[in-house]
C-alpha cells in the first residue's frame, strides 16, 4: 500500500478528475504487484531463458520470415492511403479505434469501415506461403 501510495502522489497529474480515484489506485496496485512477480520469478531462476536455444540463429528461417514479412507490407502497401495509415495505427501501432479517430481527425465509424474494407481488400489475395518453425517444424 505505501509504494501504491507513493506512486500515486508521483504521478498525481496523471489523475483524471471526475473519473473513480479507487479503480486509478487499485490499478496502481495491480501494477506494482505485476512487477513484484516477475522480479520474484526472475530472481528464483525462472525468468532465466537458455542460452543455447536464445542464441541460436537459423539464417534460413530468418530469411524466409524476412520475405513472408516484406509480402505482409508489400500488400499492405498497395492499400489505398487511407485504409493504409488506418491499419497502421491500429495494428502495428496498437492504438484503439478511438485513438485512430482522433489522429486521423475522423469519426470512430470511418476508422471502423476503413479497417473492415482494408482486411476485405487483404483477404482477396492468395494466402501467403507458411514458414516452418524450424525447433517445432510447425508451419506459422
Amino acid at each position: 500500500m505505501q509504494a501504491t501510495c507513493v506512486r500515486a502522489l508521483e504521478r498525481a497529474g496523471q489523475f483524471v478528475p471526475g473519473t473513480r480515484m479507487d479503480r486509478w489506485l487499485l490499478s496502481i496496485l495491480h501494477s506494482i504487484w505485476l512487477n513484484e512477480v516477475r522480479s520474484r520469478r526472475v530472481r528464483q531462476g525462472q525468468g532465466q531463458v537458455d542460452a543455447d536455444h536464445a542464441l541460436a540463429f537459423d539464417g534460413e528461417h530468418a530469411a524466409q520470415t524476412h520475405v513472408l514479412a516484406a509480402q505482409v507490407i508489400r500488400r499492405v502497401d498497395a492499400l489505398p492511403e487511407a485504409q493504409r495509415e488506418t491499419v497502421f495505427l491500429a495494428y502495428v501501432e496498437g492504438l484503439s479505434y478511438r485513438e485512430v479517430a482522433e489522429v486521423l481527425d475522423v469519426p470512430i465509424g470511418t476508422v471502423m469501415s476503413r479497417l473492415a474494407n482494408a482486411r476485405a481488400k487483404l483477404a482477396e489475395y492468395p494466402p501467403l506461403q507458411a514458414v516452418p518453425n524450424p525447433s517445432t517444424g510447425e508451419r506459422r
